[in-house]
């Protein structure tokens, strides 16, 4: 099967289970934002010179896959996919994001004012990946106020990673590497 399907040529995407819609719909600009982020974090993880973020990186984008699924569900499957899902976000996964913030703000001291990205690679790529986690987030509550099904724990999930972010590009700063 070629990737050039040609199906999108008119302006139409299909979402999880075939439902064509136009490729400025809501949840494709949602689960778009979130490929995006992914993008960035591939970014992160290729810069980062510790262990520790490279691990949590690669662990994320395998989460955001899982999260871009759910996107991409029509409001009329969201039952059928929450019965088909391999690897739904849950509270865990809210737990292992929760458990790296806890980390980084007992090791770096929490916030202590904000700083301008560019300070090195990693903190640039870290940075670009936080703000492009904020605009998902954006887009998920948009897709929200425009009456798209979503689970609390999604949009609960892109907040807490956007603060990981933050945190890992001040520790990039101060250490130079992120370990």
């Amino acid at each position: 099967m070629s990737i050039a399907t040609k199906r999108g040529d008119q302006g139409t995407t299909s979402l999880v289970f075939g439902r064509r819609v136009a490729k400025d719909h809501p949840r494709v600009v949602a689960y778009g934002t979130v490929d995006e982020l992914n993008s960035a974090l591939g970014l992160c993880r290729a810069h980062a010179a510790g262990s520790r973020a490279r691990e949590f990186i690669f662990s994320t984008q395998q989460e955001l896959i899982s999260l871009m699924a759910e996107l991409a569900v029509d409001n009329t499957d969201q039952d059928r996919y929450q019965e088909k899902a391999k690897h739904p976000i849950t509270e865990d996964n809210l737990a292992r994001l929760d458990a790296i913030v806890t980390t980084l703000e007992s090791e770096s001291g929490g916030f202590d004012g904000w700083m301008l990205p560019g300070e090195n690679p990693a903190q640039a790529f870290f940075d670009q990946a936080r703000s492009t986690c904020r605009r998902a987030e954006r887009m998920v509550v948009t897709l929200q106020g425009k009456g798209g099904i979503v689970r609390p724990v999604l949009l609960q999930y892109l907040n807490r990673l956007a603060d990981a972010l933050w945190l890992l590009a001040r520790e990039a700063t101060v250490s130079d590497s992120v370990d």
